[in-house]
């Protein structure tokens, strides 16, 4: 197997990296978010192991963001949050697998190779909240059956939310899932949140997007 380790604990990593070369796997590093998705976009792995808690970009928002991008990939979490919700939040994220620390290395491994065999996920197909559907790979979004015209930032936010509705979405989460270390100012933010706005609830009679000052954003159904 070709196998990604995300995980920003360097020597978490490099054990992990020593059991799966010895086992005969190659085996490639990234030790936050951004960097495995810049490796994501230049190589090809037949299952990726991703830490949740890491700096710069956590682990659901970058798994968040491969699935947005289309990346099919198998992801196995590793974390040692071990509640129902965190295991729920992994699965919604685009999660494959989730195993909890301290874990044995055999059990690591027989993980990734289910994963490898069963191959990349096959449904990645549209997100749907209400009359809305979002599809992350074609890079579309409907209401009602009426197309919504976004740009490339109005519509990763779009699709952030619908991933996480009807639950309520920080406005760092939002700067961490679409920019990442490159944060803007506040006005580029408020400027994308109202041109998903005008898409999104201008022609329509039930606004879906809620901003709560000082907390965040969601979708709301009528």
């Amino acid at each position: 197997m070709k196998i990604l380790v995300v995980e920003d604990n360097p020597q978490v990593a490099e054990t992990i990296m020593d059991y799966l070369e010895l086992a005969g796997h190659r085996v490639d590093c990234a030790y936050h978010g951004q960097a495995a998705l810049q490796l994501l976009a230049e190589q090809r792995f037949d299952v990726i192991i991703m830490d949740v808690m890491m700096p710069r970009l956590d682990g659901l928002s970058t798994v968040e963001r491969l699935r947005a991008d289309g990346i099919a990939t198998p992801v196995l979490f590793l974390t040692a949050r071990d509640s129902l919700d965190d295991k729920l939040a992994g699965f919604r994220a685009g999660g494959d697998d989730y195993l909890i620390k301290p874990f044995a290395m055999e059990e690591l491994e027989v993980r990734l190779q289910a994963l490898a065999l069963r191959g990349p996920r096959s449904d990645m197909g549209a997100l749907t909240f209400g009359d809305l559907t979002v599809d992350p790979a074609a890079g579309r979004a409907s209401r009602a059956g009426v197309e919504l015209k976004l740009g490339k930032i109005p519509f990763q936010i779009l699709t952030l939310l619908v991933r996480r509705a009807p639950r309520l979405v920080s406005r760092q989460e939002v700067l961490d899932t679409v920019w990442g270390d490159e944060e803007p100012d506040s006005d580029a933010l408020r400027s994308h949140i109202y041109a998903l706005r005008n898409a999104l609830d201008k022609p329509f009679e039930h606004p879906m997007l809620e901003t709560r000052h000082g907390q965040g954003y969601r979708l709301v159904t009528p």
